[in-house]
């Protein structure tokens, strides 16, 4: 169905509600279609905004960048542990900790010496939420 504001030759705007514009045509060509304030057949489609349905939030979360649904993985499955990271990590990878996926933040040089004592981390393509304004 298609909602069209309708307006006669005095100007009086009213609604309509039609199954297609040809259907809406064939009824104002046929006069079937009347002012319901001063009842003139002398009607057309007035000049109207489009109605544009808002987005659902199934399509919104679709609509996410892939580096933004990495980002929400990642907070979802992942421990957050801050300036922790080095310890934290290295004394799961000596098995002093139990294994569990955690995120956070490492100096350079803390990285990079897990880097060479064999310890699995990988740098994140982004800063996490809790250090960003």
């Amino acid at each position: 169905m298609i909602r069209y504001e309708l307006s006669c030759l005095d100007n009086h705007r009213f609604d309509g509600w039609f199954g297609s514009s040809d259907a809406f045509e064939s009824q104002r060509d046929a006069g079937q279609i009347e002012c319901p304030v001063c009842g003139t057949a002398s009607v057309d489609r007035a000049l109207m905004s489009p109605s544009v349905p808002a987005k659902s939030r199934k399509a919104q979360s679709d609509d996410k960048t892939p580096l933004e649904q990495l980002r929400k993985h990642i907070e979802a499955n992942s421990d957050y542990v801050g300036l922790r990271f080095a310890d934290e990590a290295r004394a799961m990878h000596e098995g002093r900790k139990d294994h569990r996926s955690i995120y956070g933040e490492a100096k350079p040089d803390e990285a990079r010496a897990l880097l060479e004592d064999g310890v699995p981390i990988a740098p994140l393509p982004f800063i996490p939420k809790r250090q960003t304004n």
